[in-house]
């Protein structure tokens, strides 16, 4: 019995880590307003929410994935992208757990997910 439940907890893992990273995705939000949905990252990348401003004073805010070397950094957006004129300025902070970019600053919640597939996995082994 304690051989199939450490099999089922040894296929949870493995399956938990497997998997591809899921993000919240907000192509541009406006002031606390940002509808987001949800998509898959590909390889590198991590989840991202991005705090901006744009024309000195309106807030904006953009979530979803990006390249691990484009994390954590300020940058400006010109339009035409050719001009010196900036349109706005993002800060766009990572993380790297599943959904963890429901807000800045806040904790993923993939340990949970993890634990709750464990507890699961048991509780099913010891039903059989």
């Amino acid at each position: 019995m304690n051989r199939i439940i450490l099999q089922l907890f040894a296929v949870g893992f493995c399956f938990a880590l497997g998997h591809a990273l899921r993000c919240y995705e907000c192509k541009l939000g406006v002031l606390s307003v940002c509808i987001t949905t949800k998509t898959t990252c590909e390889s590198g990348e991590h989840c991202f929410s991005g705090v901006g401003q744009a024309a000195g004073f309106l807030d904006i805010h953009m979530k979803g994935c990006l390249k691990e070397d484009k994390c954590n950094k300020t940058s400006q957006v010109n339009f035409p992208s050719s001009s010196n004129s900036t349109v706005y300025t993002m800060t766009k902070t990572c993380c790297n757990t599943e959904l963890c970019n429901t807000a800045p600053g806040l904790p993923g919640t993939s340990a949970l997910g993890l634990a709750l597939a464990t507890v699961t996995a048991l509780f099913v082994a010891n039903m059989v």
